[in-house]
């Protein structure tokens, strides 16, 4: 039976809005998620909070009852409180009826199965968590098999990419590491490595992806470092026909990661 908290100053609540501070989650190894969508496709996946917020106005919802439901029977907590702490713990004035505390999760390089799909994103040195959300979306959409996070990139588990990532984070893997430990896994098995790169005259629709392709966004800024680029087995360019150089690092990875699903398909 879930109890009722609307207290500020409750453990509870004041440990679920220090998630909120990146070094808050890495201490306590926990994240907040929020949102009656995004949560609903936590528990279809397989994982629910460790600790449910939720509107009293909201206890009568299907959805809202399954998420009580699942978080009772998986030993977590459901806690029933008010717009007002909700607001409190998300940052928003109009904060979603639903929120949630996750123990954070997600593979190694070595538990990464190569064969489970023909299509990997590997960004570098990433720093929008914006940019992160889209391209957990976008690999969920053309069934990536996972991210692979390289070097100083934003937590993907911050608020604002979860937020963003709409629900893919919990249906896609991520997996954060460094460029050499990430190199030595890629040439130990196949796999093909694509940068997307301005320093090449290799359209991408002209390009041939083998399976399975990782393709690989550098650093929003500064693109990546010469030395990534000649480690890539290929490096191509998607052509700009306005005045802009290039595209958004998430918007480039989309239209990529689209090519490599049409080849595939054949």
């Amino acid at each position: 039976m879930p109890r009722q908290i609307t207290a500020f100053s409750n453990p509870l609540v004041k440990h679920a809005r220090s998630l909120r501070e990146k070094r808050h989650r890495r201490e306590s190894r926990q994240f907040l998620a929020e949102g009656l969508r995004i949560l609903t496709e936590a528990r279809e996946g397989g994982r629910v909070p460790r600790t449910l917020f939720f509107a009293g106005q909201s206890a009568g919802h299907p959805l809202v009852g399954a998420l009580v439901a699942a978080v009772e029977a998986s030993g977590g907590e459901a806690i029933e409180t008010t717009p007002d702490v909700l607001s409190k713990l998300s940052g928003k004035d109009n904060a979603q009826s639903v929120l949630g505390v996750f123990d954070e999760f997600g593979p190694t390089l070595a538990e990464l199965d190569r064969s489970r799909s023909g299509i990997w994103l590997v960004a570098e040195r990433l720093r929008d968590p914006g940019n992160l959300g889209t391209m957990l979306r976008t690999g969920d959409a053309v069934g990536a098999g996972g991210l692979i996070l390289v070097g100083e990139c934003v937590d993907p588990f911050s608020v604002e990419a979860v937020r963003a990532s709409m629900g893919a984070l919990f249906t896609v893997p991520v997996v954060r590491t460094e460029w050499a430990p990430f190199l030595e896994w890629l040439r130990s098995g196949p796999g093909q490595l694509v940068g997307l790169s301005l320093d090449t005259d290799q359209d991408y629709r002209a390009a041939r992806y083998e399976v399975p392709t990782f393709l690989l966004t550098g650093n929003e800024a500064q693109g990546m470092p010469d030395d990534y680029a000649a480690a890539c087995d290929l490096l191509v360019k998607i052509p700009m026909l306005g005045k802009a150089d290039s595209l958004n690092a998430a918007v480039a990875t989309a239209v990529m990661a689209y090519e490599v699903l049409a080849q595939q398909r054949g």
